[in-house]
């Protein structure tokens, strides 16, 4: 396949989520592509950005875990809507979602939890994240003492850690072209159903 292969609005599939799977499968020569940028805003609407994985794609949203005390999750618990942005350099093509954001159920929370290497779960449990700690020993020791607190059986997911859902509103394909000439593909909800348009680049 070209690097920078052309996309037409007639060529995409009526339903962006399909879309975004067929990308996302065409991505496997990149080294990290479940790596993408979510960025939220406050309740005074600063903004912020950072790289999250993505550990959900269903028929209907997109999803990823993290701590709720964190940065970002109390940007969420202000302000639910984010923006996600996924991008393949070796094929110079970008995916942005847009919409509103919910937390993932305990069940679904605790089933992704429980498939985590342990050091992963302990530093759940170990960090308290976006909080000033004092040096890198207090996080090491902070680990070592819940390992030690668990070490007779499986770690629990700490209540202040786990999933979101963002439900598109809004997905843009972006593929690079010569000349800055981009192919922009956009979806936008309507109700059930989604309209396509073509969007200069």
């Amino acid at each position: 396949m070209a690097r920078w292969e052309p996309f037409d609005l007639a060529a995409s599939d009526p339903d962006p989520m399909v879309q975004f799977r067929a990308w996302f499968d065409e991505g496997d020569e990149m080294p990290e592509r479940d790596a993408v940028a979510l960025a939220t805003a406050d309740a005074a609407g600063r903004p912020s950005v950072r790289m999250v994985l993505l550990r959900h794609v269903d028929a209907t949203s997109v999803g990823w875990y993290t701590n709720y005390e964190s940065h970002k999750g109390l940007d969420l618990a202000a302000n639910p809507t984010a923006a996600l942005l996924w991008w393949c350099e070796p094929r110079g093509r970008q995916v942005r979602f847009e919409g509103p954001v919910a937390r993932a159920t305990p069940e679904e929370s605790d089933a992704y939890f429980a498939g985590r290497p342990r050091g992963h779960q302990v530093g759940a449990h170990a960090s308290p994240q976006s909080r000033p700690i004092p040096d890198r020993a207090w996080l090491e020791r902070r680990a070592e003492e819940i390992e030690a607190r668990f070490a007779d059986g499986p770690v629990p997911r700490p209540a202040h850690w786990g999933g979101y859902r963002l439900t598109p509103t809004l997905v843009e394909f972006f593929q690079q072209r010569p000349d800055r000439l981009h192919d922009r593909v956009v979806y936008l909800r309507q109700g059930d159903d989604w309209r396509r348009e073509r969007w200069a680049p």
